[in-house]
């Protein structure tokens, strides 16, 4: 048994635990203090995130083609100018399929334990990573460190745990014994062994390439698949750090590094096509648009397992609240986090035409759009405050998507650059009205700080479209403010029915948009929004097989 897996034992039976309990835990902290990290942890983190800048990235041992690649910019206005390694595709799943090999034939506590020491030095590193995702992608650096950080660390960490749970459940050898009446029994003595697919592949997004990434990269890794990891070109360096890490801990366990591979490349010289309809790529995780999604799905090998996690339309009902202050500033807040650049994010707002009853008596449609907006303007009136909150747009796509937005409706909250960034890339969120029988521009996700609040017939109505909207365009989260329990059914029942998480009256610090590792399942499958969910046991059981050997038992 291998030491990283007797080291971390403890973690992952707790990790398990928690799978099966659904309640909150996580060996991860999500507090970016020195009290925690080392007292030099944040200083350490800045400094070895400098030193990247302007640098070669190194991977010892790794394939290499000859010219580097690397374009990076940061949202932040600041030039990375790092350059990767780059190899021919044929040339890395050749590695990557010689690497692997070694790495099925391992047992299933050493594989484990890898992924476990590899999710442990990336805890460890967490400042350093934080810097990583916030200059890549536009986060304000503490969501940064704990979405970036601890929270992917524990989305990684819930598929080891799925992965090993899969894995020990048939058990490695049995005897069969069946009887033959006045006859000796027939006695079998069956072998089962864990076979890996082959070589898996990590296509990673622009916003959140860890949180995202980490899910696949290690259900592959777990569960004896050799991982090739493919960034997105504007977000390298946060999964070139995790290569990195992981291939010094797979050395260490005497494994071939090339178990993890980076596979980055620049705008316009992008080699994601080549390596998805590569005969030898047999696992692939894809987080990303609608239309590339369709085309990994329609493209990748035959008998490629595809876990897609796409866009989609999430969408909040408001049919009446107790708390219409606290309703307003927490949807302000959801509005707000990030810029509305994340996949959890709500953009349309369905409000009764006539308005609503609210503990501060009835609200029209007018005064409860007025609310939901005097919300964000409280909540971002400070710059280095909207700074900490929005942070920066993550590619000019979506600053122009927010420009075009103008025009889609009646602008009730303009969106503004922050003050407080002039360097950056800004953009507050713009709140439109439009009535639901009038417009069709809700109808498909502006990915981006834009949202539409819609004038509906009524609750039910405005829950039957938002359903259905879901389940024919895709939505990942919704929720629902009511103070009757029977018009909470029926969005719990709709929504469910389209595949879609929905959250009840959230008016304190649990926000739409955040999602809790161990305890929600995050995209359901079952709408366009993805094929797949993270985490449960579909997401891990296909990347392997299990084969029988068996023989008489000899006497």
């Amino acid at each position: 048994m291998s030491k990283f897996y007797q080291a971390h034992k403890d973690t992952l039976d707790r990790a398990v635990e928690a799978s099966r309990t659904r309640d909150y835990w996580s060996p991860y902290p999500e507090i970016a203090s020195g009290k925690i990290y080392g007292e030099t942890a944040k200083e350490d983190g800045a400094a070895a995130f400098k030193a990247r800048l302007g640098q070669p990235f190194h991977l010892p041992g790794h394939p290499d083609g000859g010219t580097p690649v690397g374009a990076e910019s940061s949202p932040y206005g600041r030039a990375l100018n790092i350059k990767y390694p780059s190899a021919p595709v044929d040339t890395l799943v050749a590695a990557s399929r010689k690497a692997g090999a070694d790495w099925a034939a391992a047992t299933i506590e050493d594989r484990v334990g890898v992924c476990l020491e590899i999710l442990q030095r990336l805890n460890a590193n967490s400042f350093e990573m934080a810097h990583a995702v916030s200059q890549t992608t536009g986060q304000a650096f503490m969501m940064a460190f704990q979405a970036g950080g601890p929270h992917a660390q524990d989305r990684g960490l819930e598929a080891v745990a799925y992965a090993y749970g899969e894995m020990i459940r048939t058990p490695t050898t049995a005897i069969w014994t069946k009887p033959q009446g006045k006859h000796d029994p027939l006695v079998m003595e069956k072998d089962y062994r864990i076979v890996p697919r082959g070589v898996a592949l990590t296509i990673g997004c622009a916003t959140f390439p860890t949180w995202n990434g980490y899910p696949g990269l290690f259900a592959s890794l777990a569960t004896g698949n050799p991982v090739i990891v493919k960034p997105h070109p504007g977000a390298i360096l946060p999964l070139a750090i995790t290569v990195e890490t992981g291939r010094q801990v797979l050395k260490e366990a005497g494994f071939d590094p090339n178990v993890l591979l980076l596979a980055a490349d620049e705008p316009g010289a992008e080699i994601t096509k080549e390596l998805v309809v590569h005969p030898d790529i047999k696992i692939i995780d894809f987080t990303g648009s609608n239309a590339f999604g369709q085309w990994v799905r329609e493209n990748a090998g035959a008998g490629t397992q595809v876990y897609t996690e796409e866009a989609g339309v999430n969408s909040i009902v408001i049919a009446s609240t107790d708390n219409f202050r606290g309703m307003c500033a927490n949807i302000a807040f959801s509005l707000s986090l990030y810029s509305g650049q994340m996949c959890t994010a709500p953009q349309n707002i369905y409000v009764p035409e006539n308005g609503i009853e609210t503990d501060d008596g009835h609200k029209s449609f007018d005064e409860v759009a007025q609310g939901i907006k005097a919300a964000v303007d409280k909540l971002l009136a400070d710059p280095d405050r909207a700074a900490g909150i929005c942070g920066a747009i993550s590619n000019d796509a979506v600053s122009k998507r927010v420009r075009d937005a103008e025009k889609l409706g009646t602008v009730l909250r303009p969106s503004e650059t922050i003050s407080a960034l002039p360097e950056a890339r800004t953009a507050t969120p713009m709140i439109l009205t439009i009535r639901e029988a009038d417009s069709k521009a809700h109808l498909e996700e502006r990915f981006g700080p834009i949202s539409f609040i819609i004038a509906t017939r009524d609750a039910a109505q405005a829950i039957t479209q938002a359903a259905a909207l879901a389940s024919d365009k895709g939505a990942i989260t919704a929720a629902i403010y009511a103070t009757d329990d029977a018009t909470l059914d029926a969005a719990a029942n709709a929504f469910a029915a389209s595949g879609v998480g929905l959250s009840c009256n959230l008016t304190g610090g649990i926000f739409v948009n955040q999602n809790a590792a161990f305890s929600d399942y995050h995209v359901s499958g079952a709408n366009p929004a993805g094929n797949a969910c993270l985490t449960d046991t579909a997401f891990v059981a296909s990347r392997f097989t299990i084969a029988t050997i068996r023989r008489h038992k000899a006497a």
